[in-house]
């Protein structure tokens, strides 16, 4: 059975990013993301978005899928999406 790979992508800002966040997760403030869409498109397996609530996510998970990302979930807030993903959850 092969394992999925994930890339997290973190759509809050530098500063609340360097405040805590998801082991290895990439952080691509959310006013970036059109900026970055080409670098998306070229991660294997799925991209699991977060933010601090789940409202950046969620706006980051449309933005994805508007420009075609389709395996993309909204993880909803880091901290939540840590836990899940620490106790293989997700």
């Amino acid at each position: 059975m092969s394992v999925k790979k994930l890339t997290v992508v973190d759509v809050r800002s530098r500063d609340e990013y360097a405040s805590g966040h998801v082991v290895d997760s990439l952080n691509i403030p959310l006013n970036e993301l059109p900026a970055n869409i080409n670098r998306l498109k070229e991660t294997d397996g799925s991209i699991v978005v977060c933010c601090a609530s789940g409202m950046r996510s969620s706006m980051a998970r449309q933005i994805l899928l508007q420009q075609g990302i389709t395996d993309v979930l909204d993880g909803g807030s880091w901290m939540s999406l840590q836990y899940q993903l620490v106790n293989n959850l997700i």
